[in-house]
């Protein structure tokens, strides 16, 4: 995971919420096939917008991490969600092409 760093219930707030740059959070889970397919397109993007958005992710069956899940309404994964100044600006559910994610952070940048 190039530039993309763990976020967790502890942490959010402050990897999340505050950041001073938008921050793009996927919210996945290790046994999710789907997952596995987006984290290629994240990793290229990561390092595209290096500096200008920020990446995050949150395991879902990490035991705190199932309150954020549930506080962003994560019914299934991957869940991608565009935050910034701590809004929500855009959710994504299930793997996201690169061109839609790319549309998503001009909108935001």
């Amino acid at each position: 995971m190039a530039n993309i760093e763990a976020a967790t219930n502890d942490d959010f707030e402050k990897t999340v919420i505050q950041a001073e740059i938008p921050v793009l959070v996927d919210f996945f889970a290790d046994w999710c096939a789907p997952c596995k397919a987006q984290t290629p397109i994240l990793d290229e993007l990561a390092s595209e917008f290096d500096g200008r958005i920020k990446f995050a992710k949150v395991d879902i069956d990490v035991d705190g991490n199932k309150e954020l899940a549930t506080k962003y309404g994560v019914l299934s994964v991957p869940t991608l969600i565009l935050f910034s100044n701590g809004e929500i600006k855009g959710t994504m559910v299930g793997v996201t092409s690169k061109k839609k994610l790319e549309q998503k952070f001009e909108q935001v940048l």
